[in-house]
């Protein structure tokens, strides 16, 4: 977390000093035990276990020769010199502040100072010094030192820096500070921190209680994949400080009584650029509303784009900017590789990364991967071969993944296979390799992936896989971040090798998935059984429970989807495009922004007609089809021979039980005449009023000539002459109503 942290050190009487990890999960390790012995279920490393057992695989002949080959390997590492690019860092930095325009909404930061000796300094009370000293934490970080001082002034920032920089205690020693002089009589939220991540916020809320473990303040965890029972018990008990995510907390919010924001007075929203990309931007502008105006909001970024811009402008006033080191610089002692795969061995990635692991990065690594079917492929290959690994992706349950984060944090195993869910804010501490099995498609992705080791000060190394579409990313990377990437070679003999002992074990991992395949189906015929059982047992406690509630209807994220595809996340997947093009599409949009302003006054008048006129247009479009759509349902719907026996009796007990609730309760119900009443009356009919019918001229005889013809509709009537039917029948609609009204009139007379 912080630079200068010792975890060896000495206290003053020369004895070794107990330094504590700021974040632990053990309590969720024995959660996912019993959730296999619930389910029936066993894990994927009891099934790889079976899989070795039953066959007797023999790796022991196969690794005779592994030192000689490391050492053949070592030899063949070279530096290619035409890959390093370098860019220099001083003019960069004084032609970006030279086109940088201070915005005014910003308040001034003169006098914030980012060099502090200790956490004393800072005014730090004497419980949470005793908690960094057992953290180990001894010398603030630069934006640590600049931060808490302000925050404890009650100032709103907005900060960014580099990763492994200590963010998190640079808004959590504050807040502690603060909410030790809270008034005791009155519980309340009084922090809330909203996190993008479940594992972000587990780590954020395992770290608080670390460092408010020698004061009275209560942190409860709000997120989804947990049990949102103990989260409701926990938020009515008013808990000092709630970390959350932004879906779950709105849920317990708007459905979980006594639950309120009245009392908030600081707002924190961590990661704020990655809870725009995952789609949270109407949910943290639902949250927003519903704090307190008078509080304190400190927003951390690690990129500033126009969204969290705006979302700077609507949630803070007058903030800070607070930036201790610039997002896209990797720490100097990082050491980057590439390797380079050419066309048409793309398949060997697999047998490259295990070359890797199992003779040189052969602990503390962890493996990013492109989708969740590839790492879990990944960790069964890992498994069959003898090597120890952990998986984190969506695929997982809650527990799962926290279980995975506790054992690489405990190193009871060397890789942790993970998609992106691990690339932002993850501090897991001791990471000495990262490897990029699937090179991604964004730098500031690249940056937080191998932002995961070198942290505070320690000496780490990235490891990317690179084909020729992902030359020209990495060529941007290093031009746009001074970094020197160094070419790495491995072993054509050990990549055949152990692309031979894939083959060899796709058998047993299509059994593995097989098998995982089955109990998948077993588990949710289980559950569907289970559910079912419930509501026979518990129907009226059921159907008793408040219906849960959303402060969005599908129509309305329907809508929002299609006005901003890029604010909805990933559901609406955009096709992946290079850096280049990307900026290349920036500057397109800024060159037309400004032509379009350099237009004279009329033109643009012009310009915004004719796309007014366009969007109406598509809208009168949209709703002719719905209206097209609508009658084409309600045919099918009127005569539809498909509709079982089943639903038309339902319909008609349904209809019966409520004219007879009606009937008891009171309420006017018309009376339904049957058809035989109809008929009968249809034959008995008096002749007194046969005669006065007879005498009665017919309603359209004034009308109509000598020979008994219609006459002809007068010019601009006709049917022809209306535009739409829907007018038409309109006018006609209006036509029937004055022949009534004269009608009327004429009785009255």
């Amino acid at each position: 977390m912080n630079k200068g942290f010792t975890w060896d050190g000495l206290d003053g009487g020369g004895a070794v000093a107990v330094v504590q990890s700021p974040w632990e999960f053990s309590g969720y390790a024995k959660a996912s035990e019993q959730e296999h012995r619930e389910r029936n279920t066993t894990s994927i490393d009891h099934k790889i276990k079976q899989r070795l057992n039953a066959e007797d695989v023999d790796q022991d002949g196969e690794e005779e020769n592994d030192d000689e080959q490391r050492e053949e390997d070592r030899g063949q590492d070279s530096t290619d010199e035409d890959e390093k690019e370098q860019l220099d860092h001083s003019q960069r930095k004084k032609s970006l502040d030279s086109k940088k325009e201070k915005p005014q909404f910003f308040s001034s930061n003169h006098g914030a100072s980012f060099n502090a000796s200790s956490f004393i300094e800072l005014n730090v009370s004497r419980p949470l010094l005793r908690a960094c000293d057992a953290l180990g934490y001894r010398q603030p970080t630069p934006i640590q030192a600049a931060c808490i001082p302000l925050a404890l002034a009650g100032r709103d920032i907005c900060g960014s820096a580099v990763t492994g920089s200590g963010k998190t205690a640079a808004f959590a020693l504050p807040i502690l500070e603060r909410l030790l002089f809270r008034p005791r009589r009155i519980p309340a939220i009084r922090v809330l921190i909203i996190t993008p991540t479940r594992e972000l916020a587990v780590q954020l809320h395992s770290m608080i209680e670390k460092l408010a473990q020698f004061t009275d303040i209560r942190c409860s965890l709000v997120v989804g994949g947990l049990s949102s029972k103990v989260q409701e018990v926990a938020l009515r008990t008013h808990p000092d400080i709630v970390v959350a995510t932004p879906g779950r907390m709105i849920d317990h919010l708007r459905n979980t009584q006594s639950v309120g924001l009245e009392e908030l007075a600081i707002l924190v929203l961590d990661e704020a650029d990655r809870l725009l990309e995952l789609g949270f931007r109407e949910e943290i502008h639902e949250l927003v509303k519903l704090c307190p105006s008078r509080r304190q909001t400190m927003l951390f970024s690690a990129t500033m784009t126009d969204e969290v811009s705006e979302l700077i402008k609507l949630s803070l006033k007058s903030p800070v900017r607070l930036s201790a080191d610039p997002s896209t610089e990797r720490p100097s002692t990082l050491t980057e590789e590439v390797i380079r795969i050419r066309a048409g061995h793309e398949g060997d990635k697999e047998a490259i990364v295990l070359s890797l692991c199992s003779r040189s990065l052969k602990s503390k690594t962890i493996i990013f991967s492109g989708t969740k079917v590839e790492a879990h492929r990944l960790k069964i290959l890992f498994g069959l071969s003898g090597l120890k690994s952990a998986e984190l992706h969506g695929n997982l349950t809650q527990a799962q993944r926290l279980e995975a984060l506790e054992a690489f944090r405990k190193q009871e195993v060397d890789f942790l296979i993970a998609t992106d869910v691990a690339a932002r804010g993850l501090d897991i501490i001791g990471v000495e390799s990262v490897i990029n099995l699937e090179c991604p498609k964004e730098i500031k992705t690249y940056v937080h992936r191998v932002g995961r080791t070198a942290r505070a000060g320690r000496h780490g190394r990235s490891v990317t896989l690179m084909t020729e579409q992902d030359r020209l990313l990495l060529k941007a990377v290093a031009k746009r971040a001074g970094s020197k990437l160094q070419k790495r070679v491995v072993a054509a003999t050990s990549i055949a090798s152990w692309r031979e002992r894939i083959e060899k074990m796709e058998e047993d991992l299509v059994q593995i998935l097989q098998q995982e395949r089955e109990e998948k189906f077993l588990r949710k015929a289980e559950m569907e059984a289970n559910k079912a059982q419930n509501m026979m047992d518990y129907e009226a406690e059921i159907f008793a429970r408040p219906k849960k509630t959303w402060f969005q209807s599908q129509q309305d994220k329907t809508r929002i989807a299609k006005v901003s595809p890029a604010s909805y996340g990933p559901a609406l997947k955009k096709k992946a495009i290079s850096v280049d093009e990307g900026e290349e599409l920036q500057k397109k949009e800024k060159r037309k922004a400004e032509t379009e302003k350099a237009l004279p006054r009329k033109k643009r008048r012009r310009l915004e007609a004719a796309r007014e006129t366009a969007e109406e247009g598509a809208d009168e479009d949209e709703n002719q089809h719905r209206k097209v759509r609508g009658r084409e349902r309600g045919k099918k719907n009127k005569n539809n021979p498909g509709t079982s026996l089943v639903d038309i009796g339902y319909r008609r007990a349904k209809a019966v039980k409520a004219a007879e609730k009606a009937r008891q309760e009171g309420r006017f119900t018309p009376s339904k005449k049957s058809s035989d009443d109809r008929k009968r009356k249809k034959k008995k009919k008096d002749p007194e009023d046969e005669m006065v019918r007879s005498s009665k001229p017919e309603a359209g005889a004034s009308r109509r000539d000598a020979t008994n013809k219609r006459p002809k509709r007068k010019p601009g009537v006709s049917k022809r002459s209306f535009k739409s039917k829907a007018r038409y029948g309109l006018f006609n609609f209006y036509g029937k109503l004055q022949l009534l009204f004269s009608r009327y009139k004429r009785r009255r007379k």
